[in-house]
């Protein structure tokens, strides 16, 4: 707070005031410290956070029409607004320049974090000219079922509860308490002062102090440690913005989130709505395999023990998805909220009881990488045995596949698992690698007997001859040697029939065009890029890599489609694995050309 204490109480607010209609979803950005994460609007509003944890209740839900939120904007209506992130950082600035001058609010989620215990940091700073901005704090635990109770004042900070969680407010003394519970202030600040304000929610009162600028110093050395410098990339900026991202989404218990948000629309009012606050096997294999394809970090660490746990304590029934904890996920349900535009109010995820036998392949692709970095221990080398029994004794079985639909015989599945195979085979080259080689040709000679079309080129399943952009990634991989025709037909297949204005998608919904029934799959056009590099056609990858790299946000991130007429994100932010495909497109096409065959 500044000297000259600031900080005046207007007229309370309502929650509708505070929140609003919600904002299109490339105009929103992230703050996450690992155990959950904020979505900050243009209005400086969080307009979606849950806590304790991700998997947890929502206690600002405006996202999906829900009470509650907390927001820091100017009192002038009349502004534009902007922003951006430190660079290798999810520390966000929210700018806003009025009639009068420029107000900021720097934010971000205090690290590094506790399981139980999050505190948002929002420094406000005048500019140009002095500020007013308005505060409104409304907190509504469980998406909206506990509002703000026992708000008092104890000399220190706010106090209040919201069900069963306990929160303080620093930085507002002078605040009103408003009729439905919630906080509401202004602040005052001539040109060049800085005022903090500090919120901690936590399942348990704390009396710990709330120095703003220690915690400020404390988060800022945590991103500095966390993201590498990605000069050695293609593209370093983003790439940077990937790996925190990555990290931000990353508990300290190893599971990373596949997003930050549930039940936003990959398409307005089909259905397709769904959970992605959970730890899916294929997501964070493939975080752990971009960040191996740059060099050793950390999160490929988190990867490899998250899924060896997964695998020891399962085995061949290993689930598609956990909470960031191991624990199961719970089937779907909803909830009464409206739902964001187009969407639903969905939360659970019945993809959790699916068998999916490609998350086996993949597993087996990570602990290879971790062996190619010296970082596969005792009980990584056992996992990956288990997983090599899993495939061996499951491969011919019918399953959901990469896109969790209904049980077939998927060749994607079969293709992942014969790189797993030989990866392992190659970087353990122990007792017993022989037969696994031996058992990824037989895997192979199998699939390609039963799902390579007659025309050359590999179709979705037995039963489909239709194309699928995800075979390009098992291909890219080292399925069949770089110069199999089978490889270069493929894609030429995906890009006659799966591509539009340089975008890919996932595959054809019948007989609809490209478009109506989805957008453009981000993944995919990443995917594309890595095919085109292992068949030696680098221009043309870095074609592909930069057309999908431009399908973001203002702010930088990447949801899991990108609808190609309207230029608009399309369902749950930020997509984890999206993130992660476009931080291995980066530093692959950074290595030389003949890396890419050095498998063979």
């Amino acid at each position: 707070m500044t000297k000259d204490n600031p900080v005046h109480a207007p007229p309370a607010a309502t929650s509708a005031q505070a929140s609003g209609s919600p904002w299109v979803l490339r105009d929103y950005a992230l703050i996450a410290d690992g155990e959950r994460g904020a979505l900050v609007g243009p209005r400086g509003e969080i307009a979606w956070m849950c806590a304790p944890a991700w998997h947890d209740g929502a206690v600002f839900s405006g996202l999906l029409g829900g009470p509650g939120a907390y927001r820091v904007s100017p009192c002038d209506p009349w502004n534009v607004w902007g922003g951006y992130y430190e660079d290798g950082t999810l520390i966000r600035v929210s700018r806003w320049v009025t009639a009068d001058g420029i107000a900021s609010c720097r934010e971000a989620l205090a690290a590094p974090a506790g399981t139980g215990r999050l505190v948002l940091l929002r420094q406000i700073r005048a500019e140009r000219g002095d500020a007013r901005v308005r505060v409104d704090l409304d907190a509504r635990g469980d998406f909206g079922r506990h509002p703000m109770a026992h708000v008092h004042h104890d000399g220190h900070a706010w106090r209040a509860r919201t069900g069963p969680l306990h929160l303080r407010l620093t930085g507002a003394d002078n605040a009103r308490p408003g009729p439905g519970g919630g906080l509401h202030t202004e602040v005052h600040m001539p040109e060049g002062a800085v005022h903090d304000l500090v919120l901690e929610i936590g399942d348990r009162a704390s009396g710990a102090h709330l120095d703003a600028s220690s915690l400020w110093d404390a988060t800022e050395r945590w991103w500095d440690a966390a993201v590498p410098d990605c000069a050695d990339t293609v593209a370093p900026r983003d790439t940077r913005m990937a790996y925190a991202v990555l990290h931000g989404l990353t508990s300290t218990r190893g599971g990373m989130v596949a997003a930050a948000t549930t039940s936003l629309p990959e398409h307005a009012a089909t259905g397709r709505d769904y959970d992605y606050r959970y730890a899916w096997i294929r997501d964070q294999c493939y975080a752990g395999l971009a960040v191996a394809a740059h060099g050793p970090h950390p999160l490929l660490e988190r990867a490899v023990r998250f899924v060896a746990e997964r695998v020891l304590a399962d085995g061949p029934h290993l689930r598609p998805a956990y909470t960031v904890g191991g624990d199961a996920v719970p089937g779907e349900r909803s909830l009464p909220l409206p739902g964001y535009p187009g969407g639903s109010d969905r939360i659970g995820n019945r993809a959790g009881r699916q068998f999916q036998l490609d998350v086996f392949g993949e597993a087996l692709q990570l602990f290879a990488a971790a062996a190619r970095h010296d970082l596969l221990d005792a009980q990584g080398a056992e996992a990956a045995r288990i997983a090599v029994d899993a495939v061996a004794g499951h491969w011919a079985r019918p399953d959901a596949g990469l896109w969790e639909l209904e049980q077939r015989w998927w060749t994607h599945s079969r293709l992942c698992c014969v790189v797993g195979l030989r990866d392992l085979a190659r970087e353990l080259n122990t007792r017993g690698a022989g037969d696994w080689s031996r058992m990824a040709d037989q895997i192979l000679s199998s699939t390609r007997a039963r799902c390579l079309h007659p025309h050359g080129h590999w179709q979705r399943a037995a039963d489909d001859p239709g194309p699928d952009a995800a075979l390009l990634l098992p291909l890219a991989r080292g399925a069949v040697h770089p110069r199999d025709p089978s490889l270069a037909l493929t894609r030429a297949q995906v890009a006659r029939q799966l591509t539009y204005d340089g975008y890919v998608y996932r595959f054809r919904h019948g007989q609809q065009l490209l478009g109506e029934a989805e957008g453009a799959f981000l993944l995919c056009g990443f995917m594309m890029a890595l095919a085109a590099r292992t068949e030696g056609r680098e221009a043309e990858a870095v074609r592909w890599f930069e057309r999908t790299r431009s399908a973001c946000g203002p702010a930088g991130l990447f949801a899991e489609e990108y609808d190609v007429a309207q230029r608009q994100l399309r369902g749950n932010l930020p997509q984890a694995f999206v993130h992660a495909q476009l931080l291995e497109c980066s530093a692959r096409l950074a290595s030389s050309a003949g890396a890419a065959v050095t498998r063979w």
